[in-house]
């Protein structure tokens, strides 16, 4: 009888440890299907889409910048490993630019209408969403940000990249 005691406490404590590992599981399993949190709410670049973008832009009279990329591509993620995490560039695009990202891959038409033939690419567009210039290629977290307050200072319009450069 004594015995009958141990083995039935053994299969319920090993009962109580399966339900409890199995329980582990399917949460672990859920939060995985769970979209991740948009990037500026997580205290990244709030990226937005372009079919969005756009117009937020026209309506906050904000500049924009356009990140082309594909999941294939080894310098999108280096920039987005690095120069997309560095802090100034978060803090100066979510304050002066819409930040709109577009998978090339995905998004075909967008592309092509940014005539975007190599990855990354960066696009600089005024407010009303008028082309400035582009960008191609991995650029890194200090130049982007000089570019970025080149664009938008509109300084562009008074003086070289270089010359601003110098001035800085």
């Amino acid at each position: 009888m004594k015995n009958h005691k141990k083995i039935d406490s053994i299969f319920t404590l090993n009962g109580i440890i399966f339900t409890v590992a199995m329980l582990l599981v399917i949460a672990i399993s859920l939060m995985s299907l769970m979209p991740p949190p948009v990037d500026g709410a997580s205290g990244g670049i709030s990226w937005q889409t372009h079919d969005k973008g756009i117009p937020m832009a026209k309506e906050q009279k904000k500049k924009i910048f356009v990140y082309f990329h594909a999941e294939w591509c080894g310098y999108c993620r280096k920039m987005e490993g690095g120069t997309f995490k560095d802090k100034a560039v978060i803090d100066y695009l979510n304050a002066n630019f819409i930040a709109i990202k577009v998978d090339s891959d995905v998004e075909t038409k967008v592309a092509e209408s940014y005539a975007v033939r190599g990855l990354p690419t960066c696009w600089f567009l005024k407010a009303n969403g008028d082309k400035l210039s582009n960008m191609p290629g991995y650029i890194d977290e200090k130049r982007l940000l000089t570019i970025l307050k080149y664009v938008n200072t509109e300084s562009y319009e008074k003086m070289s990249y270089s010359d601003f450069e110098k001035s800085l």
